[in-house]
């Protein structure tokens, strides 16, 4: 299929829809977007930029966030891209895989994808206990303050490290998370060194995960299989325990995805 940017202009383009779609374009690279900068993306008005935001609010392809009045993906939004994504042979081929971590670990398993500055859950199985995290799929995180994260993130060069998250202060969910690169970059190292990435309280004060990078048959990295429990029963002493199950899983599956 032809990208976008190879595809003829239309001889007779609606400027409205043309400008709506290109304020839903920018959440390929963006979480938010304020009203200002989307005038300046345009090249509109900020009255004008208001307005065609308002409709997209309007039909849920975005929301506005009342602290901050940025705009942010509306639910229908997700609903129309999870709808894609579910059916990737990626997401698939590897919902077995799910099923059998969750089962074996008794925790709940999730598959992660990188998506620009932000991860997401694009499929979970949950743990079959009564206390338990829940699977979110459809939910984004922090990469550098989750596992899933930092086992994508430590297979990336420090370039385009740099050129994908800054150098920082970044935002920190709890006071456990990296503020900037050079934070990160020491615990990258042992990620890189140890096979398997841990996060302990640094997404939720409660919440504990630990993941490993999925690699297809040609060794390319497609995606993180991830456990997450409530820090009450995972934490550094037996994460190495589940990160053994999870890169046992990840090697088996490599075969699957060809």
């Amino acid at each position: 299929m032809e990208s976008a940017s190879a595809t003829a202009k239309p001889a007779y383009p609606i400027t409205s829809v043309d400008n709506a779609l290109r304020l839903l374009l920018l959440f390929r690279e963006r979480q938010s977007i304020r009203v200002a900068e989307a005038s300046d993306e345009l090249g509109v008005v900020r009255s004008t930029a208001h307005r065609l935001l308002a409709m997209l609010q309007y039909h849920e392809l975005v929301r506005q966030d009342p602290a901050t009045k940025a705009y942010l993906a509306g639910p229908a939004l997700w609903d129309i891209g999870l709808s894609v994504v579910r059916n990737l042979d990626l997401v698939g081929q590897l919902r077995p895989v799910l099923e059998e971590l969750a089962a074996q670990t008794r925790e709940t398993a999730h598959l992660v994808l990188l998506q620009g500055r932000v991860v997401r859950c694009v499929d979970g199985v949950e743990s079959p206990q009564a206390v338990k995290t829940s699977a979110r799929i459809g939910e984004t995180w922090l990469p550098h303050a989750s596992a899933a994260g930092k086992a994508l993130l430590a297979e990336l060069t420090e370039d385009r490290l740099r050129a994908l998250l800054g150098e920082g202060p970044w935002e920190r969910p709890t006071e456990k998370a990296a503020g900037s690169l050079a934070e990160l970059a020491p615990e990258l190292e042992r990620v890189r060194r140890n096979g398997y990435a841990t996060s302990f309280g640094e997404d939720e004060a409660d919440i504990a995960s630990v993941a490993v990078a999925q690699r297809n048959g040609a060794g390319v990295v497609t995606s993180a299989l991830a456990v997450s429990a409530p820090a009450t029963r995972l934490n550094r002493r037996n994460a190495s325990d589940l990160a053994a199950v999870l890169t046992e899983k990840a090697a088996a599956a490599a075969a699957l995805l060809g």
